[in-house]
């Protein structure tokens, strides 16, 4: 039938032929055992290109965590705090969030150290580390800004909040003395909250939670006399 053949031939012109197997753009009917040796040695060593990037990666993420850690402490060093504090004073003044800035200076650390050593001191301060993170939310970050001051920083905290935050910190951290070689070490220390402002520097905030702090040392020991 003139029909059928006619379809015959359009079925057979609108089916596409399979293409030939190749790899890396080269015809298997070309696959030497020159070219197969040659194409099995370059994939190897796009494997071993890939496993060296991973672990470079990873060396690297190890590195950037290493540079910013305390060298004692599991907190952020004074560098990596500071960087973190300019960029919550730019999210201030960018997203109208507000932001604050908790100052905590240990009282007595060097008699402890002086009449106890200096691995009971070594242990009051991790303590303090460990219970200021305990206490703390994923998104805020705590950094040992000195030998025995500590800073934390609250995102979306305004002054009110975070002076109640810094009171609850206080609170947890005298209710959690240093247990060192069957002896309990009691913490003193003062502390200030200052909310961070559009503008300020890094330097600036961190001076006026000083500030903060050394207003509320000074309270603290009118109240004692």
């Amino acid at each position: 039938m003139p029909g059928a053949s006619r379809r015959r031939t359009a079925s057979a012109i609108s089916t596409p032929c399979p293409p030939a197997a190749s790899v890396l753009g080269i015809p298997e009917s070309e696959f030497t055992p020159r070219v197969r040796d040659a194409i099995m040695g370059l994939m190897g060593e796009v494997d071993n290109l890939r496993r060296e990037l991973t672990q470079t990666r990873a060396r690297l993420e190890d590195v950037v965590k290493t540079a910013d850690q305390d060298g004692m402490l599991p907190l952020l060093n004074r560098r990596a705090f500071v960087r973190e504090l300019t960029r919550y004073i730019a999210f201030t003044g960018r997203y109208n969030t507000p932001a604050s800035l908790i100052y905590f200076d240990l009282n007595h650390l060097k008699r402890t150290n002086d009449t106890m050593g200096h691995a009971a001191g070594n242990a009051v301060l991790a303590h303090f580390a460990d219970v200021l993170l305990a206490h703390v939310r994923d998104s805020d970050c705590v950094g040992r800004l000195g030998g025995d001051e500590f800073g934390v920083l609250l995102s979306h905290a305004n002054q009110k909040q975070a002076l109640k935050k810094a009171d609850t910190l206080a609170v947890a951290l005298k209710a959690s003395p240093t247990s060192w070689n069957d002896q309990s070490i009691p913490v003193s220390f003062a502390y200030g909250a200052f909310e961070l402002k559009s503008g300020d520097n890094p330097d600036l905030a961190m001076a006026r939670a000083d500030q903060a702090m050394y207003a509320q040392k000074k309270s603290q020991r009118s109240a004692a006399e």
